[in-house]
Parts: C-alpha cells; structure tokens; sequence
C-alpha cells in the first residue's frame, strides 16, 4: 500500500458513519479478483460499521463498445482457465464449465447502482448475485433480460421496481460518472508497487488508465491510502489505522448461523473470516462448483437459479 497522503476529503457519511472515515471500492460485478476479495470486504464492513462511510464505484470492466473477440469460444477457453488460475489464488468458488464471456459488465452494474436505492441490503444482495451468474454459474448475467432472469425471486428486493430504475437517467448517469472515476486514479494508487499477482496499483486502457479492480482508497484524518488489487485483511487494517488512528479497528466473530443469516450466502473463505470456523450451519443449502461448496440460505436457496441449473451445481449437504 501507499504511505498516507495528508490531502483525504473530510466528508459527511449518508449512512450515518463516522464522517471523517470513508472508504471508496472500484470494482466490477465480473471481476474475478473483486469475487474473490468478497470475504475480506465483508470482513471489513463489520469491521467499520457505524465508523466509516462505505462507497461503491463501477469501473466497468467489460464495455458495451470493446471489439468483439474473433474466436469466441477460443476466448471463453482462455478466460475460463484464467479465473480458475486466479480462484485457485483467492480460495474462491469457480464454476465448472465458463459459457461464455460478458460481452459487456454495464448491465450489472446498472443493476448494482439501482438496487442501492433499495437500502444497502438490497445493493449487497444484488451485487452478490449477479456476481455468482458468472463465477458460480459460469452464465455471465451481461444483458438486462439475462440480469433480471438472475434476480427473479430475490429475497428483499423489489425486482420490478429495480428493472424499471435500471434505465433511470439518473442511474446510467451515475454508473457513466463511476466509468469516468474510475478511469482518473488518485496519485497513491498510480504510485503503488508491490509484489504479488496485483504489482501495480492502475491498469492501462486503450485510452488511459484505470484502477486495478478491485482497490479500496481509505481516507480520514491521518491521510489517504491506496490498496489495490488482491491484498490481506491485515493490510487493510494497516489502512484503516493509518487514517484513522483513533479507533481500536477489531471485529468480533459471529456464529455461522449469524453469518448465513446476514449475508444469504457463503463461500469458504467467508466462513473462516466471518466466523472462525470452516463448518456451515445444518440447514444450508450446498452448491457445488470446481472451486469447492457455495453455502445458501435456505430462502436464498429457494430462488437461486443454482439449483435450477444442471445436476452437476447440486449437492445435498451430508
């Protein structure tokens, strides 16, 4: 991570956080890396809840105006092997078999920046999903029939509504003004270097550069850190002390009964660092992938378009 720069934005937090604490996360709803830092994330929400304001911005990863690939199936191969390559890193969940590439990630997006209109509930478990039509189901949600097919049934979420918002001028401005944010790093993440599979902290673009996906920008009144890229949850606590000296930042564990309930649905990873332990409760509901169990909620599981997929996703817990 980048030394503290002294020159954060003191903000207000909407949500009723600490206001001089804010945490900004770029990320794409197909990044594998962003899938795969979902438990650490996690960790951090309940680690600065009611301390921090916590927002989230689309860098869009796959666009609507990128070249098409002149093999697809050639290209879904390549991708394919490459997310296993970066699931095996990160301990996440991958699916069996890759169908195709998102042609374009603004639809889930959309979709992501409408359901935060719903509360914050509503904005995780929505992210949550769409990310898991392409890392759990290998079906990338990449169209807005694909997105909302993906969504029917959500528990706490009103789908109708969020499928008339997702053309909302107000919403595709936001997501075009993420775009753009997230195409303008701040100096620390262009400055950063470190080993790892994430050495630098901005990727170059056919017009510039962008914030490697995922990376969190701490800011509050010891200055401002970058972390991008796959990094610990130590290093992010390192941040957080950083910026905001004054605050003991520990989590307690909460029981995996707790966890299934708050988050609907759990990988490995997400259980180890949620709760301590690598046991789920007995009444979730396990979805095989190449990469080890999904765990769900049973009312997750109820419209989870998992266990509407082929035999190979299904597996009774024993």
């Amino acid at each position: 991570m980048t030394p503290a720069s002294p020159d954060g934005p003191k903000r207000t937090g909407a949500d009723g956080g600490d206001a001089t604490v804010e945490i900004v996360e770029y990320t794409d709803p197909a990044c594998p890396w962003a899938w795969g830092s979902e438990p650490a994330f996690r960790h951090l929400r309940a680690l600065t809840a009611g301390r921090a304001r916590w927002r989230r911005v689309f860098g869009i990863l796959f666009d609507d105006g990128d070249d098409p690939a002149p093999d697809p199936a050639a290209e879904t191969a390549w991708y394919g092997r490459y997310i296993a390559d970066i699931a095996r890193h990160t301990r996440a969940p991958y699916a069996h078999r890759l169908r195709w590439v998102a042609a374009t990630s603004r639809p889930a997006s959309l979709a992501a920046k409408a359901a935060e209109r719903q509360g914050a509930i509503a904005g995780e478990r929505v992210l949550r999903r769409l990310r898991e039509t392409t890392f759990v189901l290998g079906t990338p949600a990449d169209t807005a029939e694909r997105v909302l097919d993906a969504l029917a049934g959500l528990d706490g979420v009103d789908v109708a509504r969020l499928g008339a918002e997702m053309d909302d001028p107000s919403v595709v401005a936001a997501v075009r003004q993420d775009h753009a944010e997230a195409r303008d790093p701040i100096p620390e993440a262009s400055a950063f270097r470190a080993p790892g599979p994430h050495g630098t902290g901005v990727k170059e673009t056919e017009d510039g550069v962008r914030y490697a996906l995922p990376t969190l920008v701490f800011s509050g009144p010891g200055g401002r850190v970058a972390a991008p890229g796959w990094r610990s949850v130590a290093e992010y606590t390192a941040a957080l002390r950083t910026v905001a000296p004054g605050h003991l930042w520990q989590a307690a564990l909460i029981g995996p009964e707790e966890a299934l309930a708050e988050h609907r649905s759990l990988t490995g990873p997400d259980l180890s660092l949620l709760t301590g332990r690598t046991t789920p409760p007995p009444t979730a509901v396990r979805v095989e992938t190449a990469g080890g169990p999904l765990w769900l909620h049973p009312d997750e599981a109820a419209t989870h378009p998992a266990l509407a997929a082929p035999s190979e996703l299904k597996s009774p817990r024993s």
